[in-house]
Formats: structure tokens, C-alpha cells, sequence
């Protein structure tokens, strides 16, 4: 679905939650914060309306298991 996902923290403390993502997707860059109640606050272009909910999911997924091992 995603490609090239990377992530990092957004304060130089990493006990400060917050974290910076950016990915592929059908072509398109996208970049965003993901928020420690789990939210999604797009930096960039937003997916289509369509996939969003599905991305959003993704982007979760993917947070829990590289953020909270």
C-alpha cells in the first residue's frame, strides 16, 4: 500500500510524544503528524477522499508497531 514510510520523533526529547511521517502512495508524497491520541494532522497534500480513512488506518498500523513495539 505504502511505500518508503519513515517516521521520526518531533522534539529532540523522545519521551515528548509526537511523530513526523512522510510515505508514498499511488504516486503522491505525503507528509503529516501523528498526534499521541492517535490522530493525523496532514503537513502536505491529503489523500483522496476515498482512501483516507483507509490510510489513516494504515498509518496507525504502522505507528503501534514501529512507536510501541
Amino acid at each position: 500500500m505504502f511505500t518508503h514510510f519513515h517516521w521520526k520523533p518531533l522534539f529532540a526529547s523522545e519521551s515528548l510524544p509526537g511523530w513526523s511521517f512522510s510515505f508514498f502512495f499511488q504516486k503522491v508524497y505525503y507528509t503529516g503528524i501523528y498526534h499521541k491520541d492517535g490522530g493525523v494532522e496532514w503537513t502536505g497534500p491529503q489523500p483522496p477522499e476515498q482512501y483516507e480513512k483507509q490510510v489513516v488506518s494504515y498509518i496507525h498500523e504502522l505507528m503501534l508497531f514501529h512507536v510501541y513495539e
